[in-house]
């Protein structure tokens, strides 16, 4: 019985944590570079775990750094534990499913941390934005390996 409990209990935590992004709370500092989160609402991402807990990060940029290398910024925290990882959408300004979105680089539009991963909804917004904003290239999520988030800050992309 109590295995069915701590069951379903893992399940509903999931479920919510995949349903209704938390929104950083005036204090939360995004754990790669430090900045309060909630001052620059249309830039957060997060990341929630299975258990509820959740890191706010001031950009997609930040959250990949996080997403690559999760001991190196948090210890104990491993990729396995995340239940959800959202980002805000740079037109809509909603929070939307990080590995659903797409993500253009190398535009003339800067994050609160300078050359950003700008996250959209859909294809069809990421090439408005791209011609719109100079940007150089959309990948999907799992397009942006290691080591790019740091390439990003030296504007190679």
């Amino acid at each position: 019985m109590r295995f069915l409990l701590a069951f379903l209990l893992a399940i509903w935590v999931a479920v919510a944590a995949a349903q209704a992004p938390p929104k950083p709370g005036p204090k939360d500092l995004c754990p790669v570079c430090g900045m309060l989160v909630s001052k620059y609402p249309n830039w957060v991402a997060t990341i929630v775990y299975k258990d509820g807990h959740a890191h706010h990060f001031d950009g997609a940029k930040d959250m990949f750094k996080f997403w690559h290398d999760p001991a190196k910024y948090a210890a104990g925290h491993r990729r396995e534990d995340m239940a959800a990882i959202w980002v805000t959408d740079f037109y809509g300004l909603a929070r939307i499913d990080a590995k659903k979105a797409f993500y253009v680089t190398g535009s003339d539009v800067l994050g609160p941390m300078g050359h950003e991963f700008l996250p959209l909804a859909n294809r069809a917004d990421a090439e408005e934005f791209l011609k719109d904003h100079k940007g150089r290239r959309i990948l999907g999520f799992d397009q942006i390996p290691r080591g790019m988030a740091e390439q990003l800050d030296d504007g190679k992309f």
